[in-house]
C-alpha cells in the first residue's frame, strides 16, 4: 500500500466526486476529503463517504469460484478462465459465434469498455454485446444525436449552472441520486435563478424549487409539448435563432400546436397556470437550462420525450449559446465513457457506428485485422437478456446485476438460469453472481488505475491506491487470459495506460474523439473534456470542427472542449434539427384490473442494484430495505397503516413491502425503490416494453394493483 493519499474519484455516480484514499491505521484505506477536484470540491455524500468498506477482505470475493454438484466451490484461476473458455469454444463449435453473448456495465472504466467490446469481436466473433447503460441514458442519448449529431450527457461543465436564469429539472430527484451537485442548484437560487422541478413525487429535490410541477407518471411529452405550445401563443420565440442555427421547425412547431393547454392538462394533470408559469420563468431571463434524468427517459417514448424537452431549448434559443442549453444527468460512474468505445452493440470505439464502412476500416486498422471480419450490430440489453436459454447459450457478464436490475426481472432471472454456461466477472457474490457456472473475483477502483468519464464529458484518471487480495485480478487480466485460450495471443494487454494508449487511436477522429488526451495530461489537468483530437496531420479534416468545436488556432495540444455547440452543432451543415413528435400513451395504462401507476427510483443511501451498498452497515442502517411509497387517499381505500405489509401486482408478478403514506406523492400513483431483490424486488414489476429508437424499456410506468398482505403471524 501506498504510504501517502492517492488522489482518485468515487466508484459510485457520474459525478465522479473527486476523493483522496489514505492509509488507514487498522490496515486498508480510508476516504479523506479531495478539496482540489472542481466538482465536488471536496463534498461526498454517505456513499462516498462509505465506499473504502467494500475494499474490506470479508465483504467481496478472493478467490474464483466454479459450479461443482450443484453449488460454487473455490478453485484456481486456470481451472476458472479454462472452464469459460471451453464453454465458449464449445458453444462457437456447435451453434455459432452468436450464440456466445458478452454483457457489461456502465461501471467498467474506459479501458475495460474498450478491451471488452474489442474481446466480444475479435476473440469471439460474436454480435451479441450489449450493457447494462442501456437502461440508464440511452433514450437521452438517442435524441442528442437525432438533434445535435452528437450525445454527451452535459454539453457544458456543471460550474455553468449557478450562473444560468433558470433550470428545468426533469425527472431527476438529484438531492438524493447525487447529493454533493445539490451546491450547483442552492448557488443558482442564491445567484436570483429559478430552479423548475418536474416530477410525479415531491421528493427532497423537488422541494429546493421555486415551481415543481408533479405530472402523471408517462406524461412528460405532453408536458413539454404544452409548454412549446405556450412559447409559441405567447411570441416567445427565438426566429432569429431558428432561421439561422435549427432545421425542422414547422413540422416540429405544427405538432406542438396541436397541444393546447387544456388538453395538455387533462393529460398531464399540470393545471394551466402552471404551465404558464413554467414558461415564464423559462423564457425570462436570457440564458436557461433544461436537464433530464430517468424520469422523462426510462420510457417506451423516452426518445421522443427528450426531444420534445430539446424542442423547447431549440424554439427559444437555449442551446449552444453559453449558460444555456439541454443537458442529461448520466447516472452510473462511467455511465459517459461506457457508451463510447464498443461496449454497445452498435458501437465502436471513438462513438463510431458499427454500420459505418469508414469506421469499420478505421478500427480494424488499429486492431490488425480484416474489417469484413468484424460482426454487425446485435441486440440490445433487454432483448439480448430475452435471448438467453434460446438464441444465445452461453454469457459472460461484468460489471452488472441484472437479475435485480432488468426489467421483469423474475422472467430474466429465468432466462439466465436456462444458459447453458453462465460466467461472472465482479467484485462482490452478487443475486446474478449466485446463478453462475464460474465466478471470477475481480479488482475494485482503489485496487487499480484507469479513465472514467463523468457526466460533463470530462475524462479522468482513477489511481491504484492499494494492492489487491491474493486471488483478484483486473478484468484486464481476465480478457487477456480468456482471449489466450481462444487463441488470440495479442491484442489484449493487462496495463490500462498499454489499452488506453490503443483507445486514443482506436478514438482518432471519432465524434468521442480521445487521441489528444494522456494518462499524464488527465494527472496534471485533473481532467480533460472531450472531444480533444490529437495533432492534425496535414489536409485533413479537423476533428474539432468536426464536433461542433471552436478551434482557438494554437499549436500546442488541443485543450479539450468543456462546452460544445458554441459555433455550430455536430451535425453535417452545423444546425440543429428540431424532433417532430407527439403525445402518445404509455404502453400499459391503468384499466379495472391494474388501477394504479407504479414509478422507480432510487434512495440516497443505496446504489443500483444494491450489490455492494447493501453490504455497507452505515448505508443498510439508513435503508434497511424496500417500500411501497403511497397517497393517504390510496393508503385509507386499502385498510394499510404506516408500516403494514402491501403487495403490487402487476402483469408481471407480485412484490411485497412495507408501506410509506405520504401526501408528497400523487393519488394514482406509487413508488418502490429498485435496489433490493427477494420479495420487495421493484424490477419484479416492471415492463420491458421498448422505446423504437433507444431499446429502453419503460421502468418509470407501468399498470398494478394493490392487495394488503395480513402481517407475519396472522
Amino acid at each position: 500500500m501506498e504510504t501517502t493519499s492517492t488522489p482518485t474519484h468515487c466508484p459510485y455516480c457520474a459525478l465522479q466526486c473527486g476523493m483522496n484514499l489514505s492509509p488507514a491505521r487498522e490496515g486498508g484505506v480510508e476516504v479523506t476529503e479531495r478539496a482540489d477536484f472542481p466538482v465536488n470540491r471536496g463534498a461526498l455524500c454517505g456513499k462516498g463517504r462509505t465506499s473504502a468498506a467494500v475494499l474490506a477482505p470479508g465483504m467481496r470475493l478472493t478467490s474464483p469460484l466454479v459450479r461443482s454438484g450443484g453449488v460454487l466451490v473455490p478453485a484456481g484461476w486456470d481451472e476458472a478462465l479454462d472452464r469459460i473458455a471451453g464453454a465458449m469454444r464449445g458453444t462457437r463449435a456447435e451453434h455459432g459465434p452468436d450464440a456466445c453473448g458478452v454483457f457489461g456495465g456502465g461501471g467498467l472504466t474506459n479501458e475495460k469498455a474498450y478491451s471488452l467490446g474489442k474481446f466480444a469481436r475479435i476473440a469471439l466473433g460474436t454480435s451479441q454485446i450489449d450493457y447494462n447503460g442501456r437502461f440508464c441514458m440511452s433514450s437521452a442519448a438517442a435524441a442528442g444525436i437525432k438533434a445535435f449529431g452528437l450525445d454527451r450527457g452535459l454539453p457544458f461543465p456543471l460550474e455553468d449552472i449557478p450562473r444560468t436564469g433558470c433550470v428545468i429539472l426533469v425527472g431527476s430527484n438529484l438531492v438524493e441520486t447525487m447529493p454533493p451537485a445539490l451546491r450547483y442548484l442552492t448557488e443558482l437560487k442564491e445567484n436570483g435563478g429559478t430552479l423548475i422541478v418536474v416530477d410525479p413525487r415531491r421528493t427532497r429535490t423537488a422541494e429546493q424549487a421555486d415551481l415543481h410541477l408533479a405530472p402523471r407518471p408517462g406524461t412528460d411529452l405532453a408536458l413539454a409539448l404544452g409548454m412549446l405550445h405556450l412559447v409559441v401563443a405567447e411570441g416567445r420565440t427565438d426566429e432569429g435563432y431558428i432561421g439561422e442555427r435549427t432545421t425542422g421547425w414547422e413540422e416540429a412547431r405544427a405538432a406542438a400546436m396541436a397541444h393546447w393547454p387544456e388538453y395538455v392538462e387533462r393529460i398531464t394533470g399540470v393545471s394551466v397556470p402552471e404551465l404558464r408559469e413554467a414558461v415564464r420563468l423559462f423564457c425570462e431571463p436570457e440564458a436557461a437550462m433544461v436537464l433530464t434524468a430517468r424520469g422523462p427517459e426510462q420510457q417506451s417514448k423516452g426518445t421522443d420525450t427528450v426531444g420534445a424537452w430539446i424542442n423547447l431549448c431549440l424554439a427559444t434559443g437555449r442551446a449552444g449559446r453559453p449558460l444555456s442549453g439541454y443537458g442529461c444527468l448520466t447516472g452510473q460512474g462511467n455511465g459517459q465513457g461506457g457508451r463510447e468505445h464498443g461496449q454497445k452493440a452498435d458501437q465502436l470505439p471513438g462513438y463510431r457506428k458499427l454500420d459505418d464502412p469508414e469506421a469499420r476500416r478505421h478500427v480494424a486498422a488499429v486492431w490488425g485485422v480484416d474489417p469484413d471480419s468484424l460482426p454487425g450490430p446485435g441486440r440490445s440489453a433487454y432483448e439480448l437478456l430475452e435471448a438467453l436459454g434460446s438464441d444465445i447459450k452461453s454469457l459472460l457478464l461484468m460489471g452488472s446485476n441484472p437479475v435485480v436490475s432488468a426489467p421483469r426481472a423474475a422472467h430474466i432471472e429465468e432466462r439466465l438460469r436456462s444458459l447453458d454456461f453462465l460466467a461472472v466477472a465482479d467484485v462482490v457474490l452478487s443475486e446474478t453472481a449466485e446463478l453462475a457456472d464460474v465466478v471470477l473475483p475481480v479488482t475494485q477502483w482503489a485496487e487499480e488505475t484507469g479513465t472514467t468519464t463523468n457526466l460533463e464529458g470530462r475524462v479522468l484518471l482513477r489511481r491504484r491506491a492499494l494492492t489487491p487480495p491474493d486471488g483478484v485480478r483486473s478484468d484486464l487480466d481476465v480478457l487477456h487470459g480468456l482471449a489466450a485460450r481462444l487463441g488470440v495471443e495479442k491484442g489484449f494487454p493487462t496495463d490500462p495506460e498499454e489499452v488506453f494508449e490503443e483507445l486514443r487511436r482506436a478514438s482518432a477522429g471519432g465524434v468521442a474523439d480521445y487521441s489528444g488526451i494522456t494518462y499524464g495530461r488527465l494527472a496534471e489537468e485533473n481532467g480533460v473534456f472531450w472531444p480533444c483530437p490529437g495533432p492534425v496531420e496535414p489536409g485533413s479534416p479537423d476533428d474539432a470542427e468536426a464536433a461542433g468545436v471552436a478551434g482557438d488556432g494554437s499549436s500546442g495540444p488541443h485543450p479539450g472542449t468543456p462546452r460544445l455547440f458554441l459555433d455550430r452543432f455536430a451535425t453535417p451543415d452545423g444546425r440543429a434539427r428540431f424532433a417532430p413528435v407527439s403525445h402518445r400513451a404509455i404502453a400499459e395504462e391503468p384499466d379495472e384490473e391494474y388501477p394504479v401507476l407504479l414509478t422507480t427510483g432510487r434512495v440516497v443511501s443505496q446504489y443500483q442494484s444494491g450489490a455492494q451498498t447493501r453490504r455497507v452497515a452505515e448505508l443498510n442502517a439508513a435503508a434497511p430495505g424496500p417500500f411501497v411509497e403511497l397517497h393517504p387517499r390510496l393508503a385509507a381505500r386499502l385498510g394499510a397503516a404506516e408500516g403494514d405489509p402491501v403487495a403490487v401486482v402487476s402483469r408481471r408478478g407480485r412484490a411485497v413491502a412495507p408501506a410509506r403514506i405520504t401526501t408528497a406523492i400523487r393519488p394514482d400513483t406509487v413508488f418502490m425503490p429498485f435496489h433490493w431483490p427477494g420479495e420487495g424486488r421493484a424490477n419484479t414489476l416492471t415492463n420491458p416494453a421498448l422505446d423504437p429508437t433507444s431499446r429502453m424499456p419503460e421502468f418509470k410506468a407501468c399498470a398494478v394493483r394493490l392487495e394488503a398482505v395480513a402481517p407475519a403471524g396472522e
